[in-house]
């Protein structure tokens, strides 16, 4: 069975909801924030940092983005992206690559700003380019979203709940629905998904 390291409101979400909208069975196992994980951990995740995930046969991993693929991968009936050949795999390879490398680490320098200045008096400083530089990730992904139900091809994929995901760590959630309305036209329709809907009483994204 896999067993994901993880906690709420952290990037281990996403990795959840791949799990249960591909009916696949996991164990969850809490990581407390502000604790120093045990030392076994540090063995799976060397930052000591969450989600992390060992597979049936063993083997560890981490990155969020890389644990929903493949999941995606070893479960294709649960169409939780584009098959290789299919018209949308293009895009999904393309905003799981930008959500990741840009909108994701832009709200990590907003939450732990502290890492990423040695300059204690710039740290409100870190977290107002930290929210600029998401914000405008989220006009990208906006407009792109123009005219199209979902990030990637027809259906729901992975792409559009790690979206959801991130949305809801913007600090001001609200400022969503006002100022990117086709973001919150997917997130609505994801905020209504039954699945996600109990995952979200533990997480409370939303």
């Amino acid at each position: 069975m896999y067993r994901l390291y993880t906690r709420a409101g952290s990037g281990g979400f996403v990795v959840e909801a791949a799990f249960e909208l591909a009916g696949v069975p996991f164990e969850r196992i809490e990581v407390v924030k502000g604790v120093e994980p045990a030392a076994e951990f540090r063995t799976i995740s060397p930052l000591g940092q969450v989600p992390a995930l060992v597979l049936p046969d063993g083997h560890a991993m981490t990155e969020s983005a890389a644990m929903c693929q493949l999941i995606a991968e070893r479960h294709p009936d649960a169409r939780l992206a584009p098959t290789v050949d299919a018209p949308g795999r293009a895009d999904f390879l393309r905003w799981m690559a930008f959500l990741t490398s840009v909108t994701y680490p832009a709200l990590l320098r907003e939450y732990y700003a502290h890492r990423y200045t040695t300059d204690a008096g710039g740290i409100e400083a870190v977290k107002a380019a930290a929210v600029a530089e998401a914000e405008r990730s989220f006009s990208v992904v906006d407009a792109a979203l123009e005219g199209r139900d979902w990030l990637a091809g027809a259906h729901m994929s992975i792409a559009d709940v790690y979206l959801l995901m991130l949305v809801y760590w913007h600090p001001e959630p609200a400022k969503i629905a006002a100022t990117w309305p086709n973001l919150e036209r997917v997130c609505a329709v994801l905020r209504e998904n039954a699945l996600l809907k109990e995952l979200n009483v533990s997480h409370a994204m939303w």
